[in-house]
Formats: C-alpha cells, structure tokens, sequence
C-alpha cells in the first residue's frame, strides 16, 4: 500500500501578529575614513601556507566595503575577496596597503 502524502500536514496557523513578520535587514551607515580603525597584518592560517594581506575593522555597509576592497585589488594589481567583514589581498603587501590606506584619509590605519 502507498501512503499519500497530505500537503497541510506541514502548515502552521497562529494568530500571533509578531509570529509571521520577517525582520528587516539593519541598514549600517558607513564611517568617514578619518574615523574607521583599520587593522592591517599577515595571515597563512588555512591557506596552504600562502600569505595573504587582510584588512578588518571596517564599519560600514557592503557595498562601501566591496568598493575599497575592489580599489586595493587593483592597486596591488593581484586578487583577492571580500568576506565576513574582511578584505583578503592575495601576497604580502601590507606596508603599501597602509600607505595608501592613510593616503585616501584612513588616518587611525595600524
């Protein structure tokens, strides 16, 4: 014998108003570069023993952060994402990134 499968077996009623409201996503403003406390260091953890440059401290939105992670990709001329909050550059290009984080007004840059 085959079982039917009733479709209203997984329907959920409530007469809770709050129970169906989907939560809107925080809008982050983002920083003015003179106040963003960027940290910039070395990394080889879980990369096969290759180093990368990452960038962390942003607040802001993504889009913000994706733009100056585009914008020191290109300066590096080498690839690289934007994750979690982070900008990875692919290689050791720590002390130029600072410089030119500092550059475009990132001052509190370490």
């Amino acid at each position: 014998m085959s079982k039917k499968f009733n479709s209203f077996q997984s329907l959920v009623y409530s007469t809770n108003p709050e129970a169906m409201k989907e939560e809107e996503p925080e809008i982050v403003e983002t920083l003015d570069p003179k106040d963003q406390k960027l940290l910039v260091k070395l990394d080889s953890k879980k990369r096969a023993g290759k180093t990368v440059t990452l960038i962390t401290g942003f607040v802001g939105n993504d889009d913000d952060l994706n733009s100056l992670g585009k914008k020191l990709k290109t300066k590096c001329g080498t690839g690289g994402s934007v994750k979690d909050g982070e900008i990875i550059i692919q290689g050791d290009y720590k002390t130029k990134i600072v410089d030119w984080l500092r550059e475009w007004g990132y001052v509190k840059t370490k």
